[in-house]
């Protein structure tokens, strides 16, 4: 073994530590494994427990109130403009009037076409509704952000379900059409 050498020695050498600070390292480390020990010991314990918890500070983990959590997964989705359509579908009375709504309802939406799907209970409700269509096109795009809906097609009451039986003709079109 080397005797340790001064300060002054040849360039090169590692001066080679004492006792004192070799129990002192000794000590550091051991107080490290220590404390490793008692942080997943106590992580064990919370978990056991019910789960980590948080803390006093702000964290991922803490609850977050309904709107937000539905507001961020809809943006974390892409559902803005669906869910502002079916805003607009739940304020269909406000958007067109009273005496509208009462007469005509929004069906579906189809946002590969932009386009707003209404029937109406009658046919004067729906030739009427055609003729308001551009005005609610730009009410609804004012609302929702320019080009969400570009076109309304206006439906009119749906006809009588087709009944099939002994007195139909194969391929008739109408209730009242036997022979095609």
């Amino acid at each position: 073994m080397s005797e340790p050498r001064e300060p002054g020695g040849a360039p090169g050498d590692v001066p080679q530590q004492s006792g004192v600070d070799l129990a002192r390292v000794a000590l550091r480390a051991a107080r490290e494994a220590a404390r490793a020990r008692g942080d997943a010991a106590r992580q064990k314990k919370q978990v056991r427990r019910g789960g980590l918890r948080s803390g006093a500070g702000a964290d991922r983990r803490d609850p977050m109130a309904l709107g937000a959590a539905i507001n961020r997964l809809l943006t974390e989705r892409g559902w803005e403009a669906p869910a502002a359509v079916g805003g607009v579908m739940g304020r269909w009375p406000e958007i067109v009037g009273e005496d509208v709504a009462k007469h005509c309802a929004p069906e579906r939406y189809d946002e590969d076409e932009r386009v707003l799907f209404v029937r109406c209970d009658s046919t004067a409700w729906a030739t009427n509704l055609r003729l308001l269509a551009p005005t609610l096109v730009a009410r609804l795009n004012q609302d929702l952000g320019h080009g969400r809906v570009k076109l309304i097609k206006v439906n009119g009451p749906g006809g009588p379900a087709r009944r099939y039986g002994p007195l139909r003709a194969p391929g008739s079109t109408s209730p009242g059409d036997t022979y095609g």
